[in-house]
């Protein structure tokens, strides 16, 4: 789902219900941005992608990805940080229930929380059941969701898991990056969930080879050197990838940029093309 061809196999259709009907509230930092970097970069990337992937910056156009981008970390508990995963373990958990109670958000049908290092954090005891719990709670059907006493919302809301970057050299061992994602993406296969699987992303080149030692920017010393700056270098900018940006090219202050901690575009490419694979399907795509 992280390559451009999978991308360009997405029907339309969905993807215009998806740009028309969802609107995202998403919470992260530095390892975050690949994802948004990568959503604003690409309606610059190819004739039609303009319309095809608009996309909105924390305020929402008609016809664009309704986008709010670090939208739950103010929600937070007193005294607790909600500003990425690899914080206040359950800090998440409260800052969203705030979030998705507050009548201002009644719109927000799907959300999403990054990590910044995941290693050691306590996946299978809070993450895991963490999220089950929003989705028992807001999800289709959810105990919140309806009207009546202790409904506190009448949209559901999709929730998409996340796996954490790759380390160099330290993702394997138990609460490392690799044993984390298993978990992730081992549950989300087991109850049908939507994720983000940035472990499989960062460790896999273009020709889908398995780097085990890379860290979060293609660097591998088994592969002996990057994988993602030589594939880079050998295609061609516009036909092959495309710069990502800090916001649509539309806003002021917008430019071209890497996700942070990248030296190339493609790893914040190819979370991108994953993230619109996640929405299609989110909008239906595969269902009839």
């Amino acid at each position: 789902m992280s390559k451009e061809s999978v991308l360009r196999s997405i029907p339309q259709q969905y993807i215009d219900r998806a740009r028309n009907t969802l609107h995202i509230a998403y919470q992260h930092t530095s390892h975050g941005t690949h994802v948004s970097y990568g959503l604003y970069g690409l309606p610059d990337y190819k004739n039609g992608d303009n319309a095809l992937f608009a996309i909105s910056h924390n305020d929402h156009q008609p016809g664009k990805l309704d986008f709010n981008d670090y939208a739950l970390e103010s929600y937070a508990d007193l005294g607790e940080d909600a500003s990425d995963l690899s914080r206040d373990e359950d800090a998440f958990i409260h800052a969203t229930r705030n979030f998705l109670d507050t009548p201002g958000n009644s719109n927000i049908n799907v959300v999403m929380w990054s990590w910044c290092s995941i290693s050691y954090h306590n996946v299978a005891g809070t993450y895991i059941p963490g999220m089950q719990t929003l989705i028992n709670e807001y999800g289709p059907g959810g105990s919140k969701i309806g009207t009546g006493p202790g409904k506190t919302r009448t949209t559901p809301v999709t929730f998409i898991f996340m796996t954490g970057h790759a380390e160099a050299g330290a993702n394997i061992g138990e609460g490392e990056p690799k044993n984390q994602a298993e978990l992730i993406v081992n549950y989300c296969k087991a109850h049908n969930y939507f994720c983000l699987d940035y472990y499989s992303i960062d460790t896999h080149d273009m020709n889908d080879n398995y780097w085990e030692d890379t860290g979060d920017n293609g660097n591998s010393t088994s592969y002996g050197g990057n994988f993602y700056e030589d594939w880079q270098n050998s295609h061609s900018l516009g036909v092959n990838w495309y710069e990502n940006r800090t916001m649509p090219s539309s806003y002021a202050g917008s430019y071209p940029t890497y996700g942070d901690h990248n030296t190339q575009h493609i790893t914040a490419n190819r979370k991108a093309y994953a993230m619109w694979w996640i929405l299609a399907r989110i909008a239906g795509w595969g269902e009839e």
